[in-house]
């Protein structure tokens, strides 16, 4: 079963107030990700859960936080 984004629920952090900010939404078992300025025109990425669960588990303990980020590459 293909995802339908039109139809999707997209939500976004009640952290994102700067203008530069990611929505996110589930569907047909695989969860998307768009950016928020183009306004449901531009491209999705998609993960499966399991991906969304470590990326989810990463932020959560930290390594992707901005300063490691910067020291890393």
């Amino acid at each position: 079963m293909e995802p339908d984004w039109s139809a999707a629920v997209w939500r976004k952090s009640v952290h994102s107030d700067t203008g530069a900010c990611v929505e996110v939404a589930q569907s047909a078992g695989l969860i998307g990700v768009r950016d928020t300025k183009a306004n449901g025109r531009g491209p999705i990425l998609e993960f499966t859960e399991a991906e969304w669960r470590a990326f989810v588990g990463g932020v959560v303990d930290g390594e992707f936080d901005y300063d490691a980020l910067k020291t890393s590459g």
